[in-house]
């Protein structure tokens, strides 16, 4: 089991629109001072913060599959499919961009969101016709139980049905002094980006805890089954974690090309 700390300054970092968008990436481009620019078929994860309404005219993609997720404020969509669609906070819009489409972005001063990619088998998605989903935030299940709330944005229970990829992900808040466990499995990775709160530790059973601050990106790796305890520090922690296989039995699209 191997588990890594990334602070802000290991991640990448980009702005839009002048500055008025700016962007955190746990997992961005190469060239984007990220440490780490891949996990797995995970290829891309930006946490974008508004501190003005701004936007990114029409610009293209294929093949891949695009997660936006709405944390506060209002996000405006629209795409060469016909689509316009406004993303509140709790919502999903999924682009499966297939044989290409294009689309733009729009968003009001405040708003925060996390646009994550991943890559299923292009060979095969590009032959697919492109779409795009909005999922509203009320049809996502939730749980609340010992001082922990699960948010299931993929996996179990989600309406998200036809993503290609292998991926589960999750929406969580940790009262502060209480732990999350999940169980990872092997050949599979947890990633996660802490958003709110001071901080907390990662662990394994029997292991020596590891700190993590807010705006950390976390990354934990195993190739037996393990326990992964996350526990809240002084301040109600939430955290996005993202488990995506550590390889895929396709060949992946190298971006450092």
């Amino acid at each position: 089991m191997n588990i890594q700390i990334l602070g802000p300054e290991q991640q990448g970092r980009e702005e839009f629109d002048g500055g008025k968008i700016r962007a955190q990436k746990p997992l961005g481009f190469s060239g984007q001072g990220a440490v780490t620019v891949r996990l797995g078929p995970l290829f891309y994860w930006a946490w974008g913060q508004a501190e003005a309404a701004g936007g990114i005219g029409f610009h293209p993609h294929q093949g891949f599959e695009i997660l936006s997720y709405g944390i506060r404020g209002q996000g405006f969509h629209r795409d060469t499919l016909g689509t316009e669609s406004t993303l509140q906070p709790g919502d999903i819009q999924l682009m499966q961009a297939g044989s290409g489409m294009q689309h733009a972005e729009s968003v009001e001063a405040g708003f925060e969101s996390f646009q994550i990619w991943l890559e299923p088998y292009l060979n095969d998605a590009v032959r697919r016709e492109p779409s795009y989903s909005l999922y509203k935030a009320e049809e996502f299940p939730q749980t609340e139980q010992n001082g922990i709330k699960i948010k299931t944005i993929l996996g179990e229970g989600s309406p998200v049905r036809q993503l290609v990829s292998d991926a589960r992900m999750f929406d969580i808040e940790v009262e502060a002094g209480v732990s999350y466990v999940h169980r990872l499995l092997p050949n599979r990775t947890l990633a996660g980006l802490s958003i709110r709160g001071n901080g907390g530790s990662f662990l394994i059973q029997g292991q020596e805890s590891i700190p993590f601050m807010n705006k950390d990106f976390a990354i934990a790796q195993t190739d037996k089954e393990d326990d992964i305890i996350i526990r809240a520090a002084g301040e109600t922690l939430r955290i996005f974690l993202i488990e995506v296989p550590t390889e895929v039995d396709y060949p992946l699209y190298n971006k450092a090309r």
